[in-house]
């Protein structure tokens, strides 16, 4: 008996919060469900326009980016050996740098000199090296 007048309570709690829910959708009204889509696309308007307003902005930067410019990096490695394919009949060599750093292993250059002297030199200033270290680790390789 007391289970079925908890059950019957909790029924009669149920549907009196389901009719007080219905009540409080209802009593908002027309004037609500007609000002709300006319609220919607005017905040939607705004939005757009503001959005617009912003985009078309124009932006003075302090930096200009530039293309097509080469990028001059540094890298400290220690060079183990320099494997350098002189092409004279194209006018280039093709230099090889093999490191004994664990994360930087080769690297590959291509430069636009055959003579051996003005080689070392371009090696040298693009490692950082002296020209007498060039000379020690530096191995050519001719083709015609």
């Amino acid at each position: 008996m007391k289970n079925q007048m908890a059950r019957n309570h909790q029924q009669n709690h149920q549907q009196n919060h389901q009719q007080n829910h219905q009540q409080w959708w209802q009593g908002l009204g027309t004037d609500f469900w007609l000002t709300l889509p006319v609220l919607a696309i005017l905040f939607w308007f705004g939005c757009s326009w503001m959005t617009a307003q912003v985009l078309s902005r124009p932006y003075d930067t302090k930096e200009k980016l530039e293309a097509d410019t080469q990028l001059e990096v540094r890298v400290a490695a220690n060079v183990a050996t320099i494997k350098a394919l002189i092409n004279r009949a194209e006018g280039i060599t093709q230099v090889e740098v093999q490191t004994s750093d664990s994360t930087l292993r080769k690297l590959e250059f291509e430069f636009p000199v055959t003579e051996p002297n003005q080689l070392e030199a371009t090696i040298a200033q693009e490692l950082g090296l002296s020209r007498a270290d060039v000379r020690k680790l530096v191995r050519y390789q001719i083709m015609d």
